[in-house]
């Protein structure tokens, strides 16, 4: 405890504390936030070594400043704590996409299923698409919905459905957004362990457009 010293320069462009501050009077703070009012810097320097404490200025646009009498590291702490919160909810979320077709191998569909979870797990919202083409256009809604459900089950991550199952220019599409409470995500129709999805007579590499 006692006065901290800058150790880098970095630091002492940072924050202004103890010795650094050169106003003649401040507004402080106690360290559970009491207020000692406007008073003389070096009276408010000497309260905070009384405390065995720093003196930190945490606002030097106010008129006085105002300081606060806290411990150097937990007042390094606590603003990183909040400057990694406000990263966070800065962050900017995309939309992804991911692609499937009744004809995706299981394990392809395994590979799709953790990279929509990992881009989930990241915050964006995932938009999947199950690609139709030729005869599979026409096919009943409700078979091709269980299909897409399918896929969906096997994403090894919570999720919501942002918007219902919908038929779209490429054939089914429906967007997903992490759920934080842990629900397994449930299809309409329950989908076997075992389940291989079915092959077709068309490669499907010939069919990407």
């Amino acid at each position: 405890m006692g006065f901290t010293k800058y150790t880098t320069q970095q630091d002492k462009q940072r924050v202004r504390m103890n010795e650094g501050i050169t106003v003649p009077e401040v507004r402080c703070l106690g360290p559970a936030g009491e207020n000692f009012g406007v008073m003389a810097t070096r009276e408010a320097l000497k309260k905070a070594q009384e405390m065995a404490l720093d003196l930190i200025e945490i606002t030097p646009n106010a008129n006085p400043p105002v300081v606060k009498i806290i411990d150097y590291g937990k007042y390094t702490y606590e603003l990183k704590k909040k400057e990694k919160e406000v990263k966070q909810k800065s962050k900017v979320t995309e939309t992804k996409e991911v692609q499937v077709k009744i004809g995706t191998s299981q394990n392809d569909m395994r590979i799709k299923a953790e990279k929509a979870a990992e881009w989930l797990q990241e915050g964006h919202r995932v938009k999947v698409d199950l690609f139709l083409w030729g005869r599979y256009k026409y096919m009943e809604f409700n078979f091709l919905k269980e299909r897409l459900e399918r896929f969906l089950a096997i994403i090894p991550e919570s999720f919501k459905l942002a918007d219902a199952i919908a038929k779209s220019p490429k054939g089914l599409s429906v967007a997903l957004e992490r759920d934080k409470s842990g629900k397994k995500f449930v299809p309409s129709a329950p989908v076997s362990k075992d389940f291989v999805p079915p092959t077709v007579g068309e490669p499907e590499e010939d069919h990407e457009n």
